[in-house]
């Protein structure tokens, strides 16, 4: 092996030993360094530039801000939201007193039609026990005025045979006819 220049012959085996080490050093930094350059090319193919860096984050504080918004619209929508949930509730509680108390009133009103019901039923049947009874009524009147006309008519031929001769009658019989007669109208 050639001894490098400026080193003298003697110390050859200290040359060689430090030429070996200066070798494994370049070797190791030609490893790092071809490491670093692998580093590199990740890191520009990673690279992202400033403006585009600044474009990112403020499009970021930009949907942050609509994020708040968004947030705020939902906090004001969701109080709404209860209020309304609140009214349903006492709508909703209010509407079954009304039915409770609709309920109760047709119920009232269904007896009350039962009762008036029953009320007709018994006048229906009451009318008709009085409209028979005047049935029977006016035919014993039809009868009685049957007998009164028949009896007329026998007390009319009875006046025929027994009507007043001139005067040679005789003066009971005329006063029994005239006192018939007067109690025939009074009755």
């Amino acid at each position: 092996m050639a001894t490098p220049v400026g080193w003298s012959q003697g110390a050859s085996g200290s040359v060689c030993l430090a030429f070996d080490q200066l070798r494994d050093v370049i070797e190791s930094q030609e490893e790092l360094i071809h490491q670093l350059r692998n580093v590199m090319v990740l890191q520009d193919e990673n690279f992202v530039s400033k403006e585009e860096f600044q474009a990112v984050e403020k499009k970021l504080v930009e949907e942050k801000a609509a994020h708040a918004k968004t947030k705020l619209l939902l906090v004001k929508e969701e109080e709404k939201l209860q209020f309304a949930l609140g009214e349903v509730e006492v709508l909703s509680k209010q509407l079954e007193k009304e039915k409770l108390a609709f309920e109760k009133a047709l119920s009232t009103v269904k007896s009350r039609a039962l009762q008036e019901s029953s009320k007709k039923d018994q006048l229906i049947t009451k009318c008709n026990e009085i409209e028979s009874h005047i049935i029977k009524q006016e035919d014993i009147l039809n009868g009685k005025e049957n007998e009164i006309k028949e009896l007329q008519q026998v007390i009319s031929q009875q006046k025929q045979i027994f009507s007043p001769r001139p005067a040679s009658s005789v003066a009971g019989i005329t006063c029994l006819t005239s006192g018939s007669r007067s109690s025939r109208r009074t009755t």
